[in-house]
């Protein structure tokens, strides 16, 4: 009885005694565990981002204004006859430059060489009047002075010098005036500039006024015109009276660019776009803007003075709206900015200070606070280290 007895009390201590050991290892297995999961989560969280960095610099920045403009001449002249006529001769080819006087054409005259020589014997003939009046007024004058003839005989042949003398006048402008038409014979070039093609050729029959001869159109200097929007009409009038802003144009086709300067700010504004527009005038030696060829033209139409400037790339647009980061003592801070105009890759912005050190690359994987590892922006970024398993 005493054996069973013990023997049943040894079974339950050992029961006990395992159901302890089991209990034990489940509540350290837990709390290991647990342990080493915010371990990992901290190391991860502490990796620092690389990232490239530039420096906000405080610098001018012009305000440039960008349109489509056309080339157009300063002037283009189509050149008619003010006579009808016929064509005794062209001097000029198609697509020659000339200067301001040079003969063109010259025009079959004869008719009125003809004219020019009948007023002047007309001329003539009327001078010789004249002189007989003038002698005969003198005569007169001796014989009143010895009583021979009236006071009224020598108010007459005075008339008469009077006369004459107005019909001389009116015989010189008739001269004048034939001369004026034998001119209309020889054609010459009104202003430089290039030919364009030739209308007529020898013993061609023009109308005056009707049939076009030629077109001369000046390339240098030479003009571009465009439309800037009424907002900026101020600026463009403030540069007008300064001798003008410079102007930009490039060629379409990259075929260059070419500097030139604001002469021409029209009166209206135009109602339906509400833009104004506006000519620029270019030194043209080489003939490389061409009538009606389109340019890209850039006009600088005020300056931002001491502006803090930054790459465009390092601005994000977020729901927050315009930020930046910038790094300060080795972490990321978001900062808000605003845009006060940007450029090509630049931007002149408000909210940062010069000399901030601003991320550009990089900046999608930052949150406020993160760790930055920087490197100068455009530096090569060190390959990664391989990781052994």
């Amino acid at each position: 009885m005493m054996t069973a007895r013990f023997l049943f009390s040894l079974v339950c201590s050992l029961v006990l005694a395992m159901l302890a050991a089991c209990g034990a290892k489940t509540e350290v297995a837990p709390s290991a565990g647990a342990a080493s999961a915010p371990a990992g989560a901290a190391s991860a969280a502490a990796a620092p981002v690389t990232v490239s960095t530039v420096k906000a610099l405080k610098r001018d920045l012009p305000v440039l204004l960008k349109a489509a403009g056309s080339v157009t001449p300063l002037t283009s002249v189509d050149i008619r006859s003010q006579v009808s006529s016929s064509v005794s001769k062209v001097h000029i080819r198609d697509g020659q430059f000339v200067k301001a006087g040079d003969l063109l054409f010259t025009l079959d005259a004869r008719t009125d060489e003809a004219n020019v020589a009948k007023a002047r014997a007309q001329l003539a003939k009327d001078n010789a009047s004249l002189a007989d009046a003038q002698r005969q007024w003198a005569r007169a004058q001796q014989l009143l002075a010895q009583n021979f003839i009236s006071q009224g005989a020598l108010d007459t042949t005075r008339a008469q010098v009077d006369s004459q003398l107005a019909v001389v006048a009116a015989d010189q402008a008739a001269v004048d005036a034939t001369r004026v038409a034998l001119s209309y014979a020889r054609i010459t070039a009104p202003n430089a500039g290039r030919a364009g093609s030739i209308g007529v050729s020898a013993g061609s029959a023009v109308q005056a006024n009707v049939t076009p001869l030629v077109t001369i159109t000046q390339l240098d200097p030479i003009a571009v015109a465009f439309s800037i929007p009424q907002r900026n009409l101020g600026d463009a009038l403030a540069a007008l009276k300064d001798g003008g802003a410079q102007v930009t144009a490039a060629l379409a086709d990259n075929a260059g660019r070419f500097s030139g300067r604001l002469k021409f700010v029209d009166n209206a504004v135009d109602a339906s776009s509400g833009s104004v527009k506006v000519r620029a005038e270019f030194a043209n030696p080489d003939g490389k803007l061409w009538p009606g060829a389109f340019v890209e033209v850039s006009q600088t139409v005020s300056t931002i003075k001491d502006g803090v400037v930054i790459p465009q790339a390092a601005i994000i647009q977020s729901a927050r709206g315009t930020i930046v980061y910038v790094v300060e003592q080795g972490k990321a801070v978001l900062k808000p900015v605003k845009l006060l105009y940007a450029q090509g890759d630049d931007a002149a912005v408000s909210g940062v200070s010069e000399g901030e050190t601003i991320v550009l690359v990089g900046k999608q994987n930052l949150r406020p606070g993160s760790a930055v590892v920087e490197r100068p922006a455009g530096e090569a970024s060190a390959p990664a280290p391989a990781k052994r398993s």
